[in-house]
């Protein structure tokens, strides 16, 4: 079968939904959801309803990279197939601004109700969306008591007492900069993200001489523990590194901590801030020297 005929199928099949299937009556929640971006999922299995969620992308259940893997254990997989996700008759669509993007045409095309979130590069912008989906999804009290424990654990964490010039390393040598969630979150533990010099090769292969150049205190790798062995991670091991005249630090920090907007913010800023005060412990004051006192003399 031709691609087009599939597409005329699966168009036919959309079309061929009862009204129950595709929407809810105005102002009533959801109930039958269905999510096909990772980060999605995450927002969704924390704050739905189970009995409201029809299926979840397939990533959900990597512990590697979801923060919600023993949430999504029990709960139906699709893998963003258009033909998969209109079977499954949602009434609602969850998706990511910048993934899935066919699946996501061919769904409003046939009109089903698709709602795409955004990828907040602020603290503030990912509290407004969790209020916002929570909302989408019945359950506003949800997303309200998500944000309140989200800014108790945020201003429970202690940054870094002096700023730390540090630097994201991800796999073959690639580097995060100003404008992103990866750089608030950074700030917000006491870092000075060098990855945001205009200079540097923002979101792009980081050269090992902008490496040494950069002179981080802190280098960030993207990773659940030290990587084993692979060439993604062998800059680390160039024999310059072990001729630097200054200290250079490294860190691991799990990718699923800061790639998706949601609480996971929290873990992520306070694995930075521990990081960070190892790198700059604050500085003692020295102890008062006694000033000797004459005896008074009569």
């Amino acid at each position: 079968m031709g691609r087009g005929a599939f597409l005329g199928l699966v168009l036919a099949a959309a079309l061929a939904l009862p009204a129950a299937g595709r929407a809810e009556s105005a102002g009533e929640a959801p109930r039958r959801i269905v999510s096909i971006n990772l980060c999605a999922d995450e927002l969704l299995l924390q704050l739905a309803d189970r009995a409201q969620v029809v299926s979840i992308s397939f990533l959900s259940r990597d512990p590697g990279g979801s923060n919600v893997a023993a949430l999504a254990a029990d709960v139906p997989v699709n893998h963003g197939l258009a033909e998969e996700i209109i079977a499954a008759e949602p009434d609602l669509i969850l998706a990511g601004r910048y993934t899935t993007r066919p699946t996501v045409a061919l769904l409003k095309r046939v009109g089903l109700p698709v709602v795409e979130l955004e990828a907040p590069v602020t603290i503030e912008a990912v509290k407004r969306q969790i209020l916002d989906v929570a909302a989408l999804l019945g359950h506003p009290e949800r997303g309200a008591a998500m944000v309140a424990d989200l800014d108790a654990r945020l201003a429970a964490i202690e940054p870094a007492p002096r700023p730390v010039r540090a630097l994201v390393l991800r796999p073959n040598g690639f580097t995060v900069g100003d404008g992103s969630l990866v750089d608030t979150l950074m700030r917000r533990a006491g870092l000075v993200n060098l990855g945001a010099d205009p200079a540097l090769a923002t979101y792009r292969e980081l050269p090992m001489e902008a490496l040494v150049r950069a002179r981080p205190d802190l280098v960030i790798l993207d990773e659940e523990e030290a990587p084993a062995p692979a060439l993604a991670y062998e800059v680390l091991r160039h024999p310059v590194l072990r001729h630097l005249p200054w200290r250079m630090t490294a860190a691991s920090l799990p990718s699923r901590l800061w790639t998706c907007a949601g609480p996971s913010i929290a873990d992520a800023v306070e694995t930075l801030a521990v990081a960070g005060r190892k790198v700059a412990p604050p500085v003692l004051a020295a102890a008062p020297v006694p000033v000797p006192v004459s005896p008074d003399v009569p």
